[in-house]
């Protein structure tokens, strides 16, 4: 399930990709199949495992174009152990939310960018996010979790501030939000609550399946209750 809308941010061969916060991997496996060499970055040494192992995984089933590579790093944000200037692209999906010193990691992403480098960076929506913790205490104090909401303006004007010219934007994954909402409403760790059990079984299905009714539904709801908004900029030349 990808966030970021690989049609407004291209990338391929030649280009070198950081996914920064990369988790599961999600942006980094579709990134290496487009033919870019992408470096998936986390604090996590375990997912990251997972992911070096579908890098693998994907060259033997003949997903990765000759001459992409894709590789891991583990390390922090706020320190990252790049050279300036190494990046094309930097895909940073979810991630700031949930550190303290966001503006600190922000001047970290210009530093690697190239000139007229390109980034996009996603977090959760405002108002999707406000329910949700008003919802749930659990929801957003579990160690390691969500320690702001960001309105579209704030992370606008402290990208702008970190020297990035602001792009578009859009939103994501509407279908998500009344999900996260009804878990924050019955106990967001009750996994095997009817209800929530009932709507992860349709998102599940939505997303193997990809059928016309929920694209619809989507396309409806993600300006309206979008869970991601996704911000596009650029360093300037």
């Amino acid at each position: 399930m990808l966030t970021v809308d690989f049609a407004r941010l291209p990338v391929g061969r030649g280009d070198r990709v950081l996914d920064l916060g990369a988790g599961g991997g999600r942006h980094a496996f579709e990134v290496l199949r487009r033919g870019a060499d992408v470096v998936a970055f986390d604090q996590d040494a375990a997912e990251l495992e997972s992911v070096a192992a579908m890098f693998v995984a994907m060259d033997k089933a003949g997903e990765v174009p000759e001459g992409a590579s894709g590789d891991t790093l583990v390390g922090d944000a706020l320190d990252m152990p790049f050279e300036d200037a190494t990046f094309d692209v930097v895909i940073a999906a979810e991630v700031l939310e949930h550190i303290p010193d966001d503006t600190a990691a922000m001047r970290e992403i210009v530093r690697v960018l190239k000139p007229g480098g390109r980034l996009a960076v996603t977090v959760p929506s405002f108002l999707p996010e406000r329910v949700c913790w008003a919802l749930s205490e659990d929801y957003h104090t579990a160690p390691g979790g969500h320690v702001r909401i960001y309105t579209l303006a704030e992370l606008s004007a402290k990208l702008k501030s970190a020297g990035l010219r602001i792009g578009e934007h859009h939103h994501a994954h509407g279908l998500h939000t009344p999900y996260w909402w009804l878990k924050c409403a019955v106990g967001v760790n009750d996994d095997d609550h009817p209800l929530a059990k009932a709507y992860h079984e349709l998102l599940v299905w939505d997303i193997m399946e990809r059928p016309l009714v929920t694209r619809l539904a989507e396309a409806v709801l993600d300006p309206l209750i979008g869970k991601s908004v996704v911000l596009y900029a650029r360093k300037p030349a």
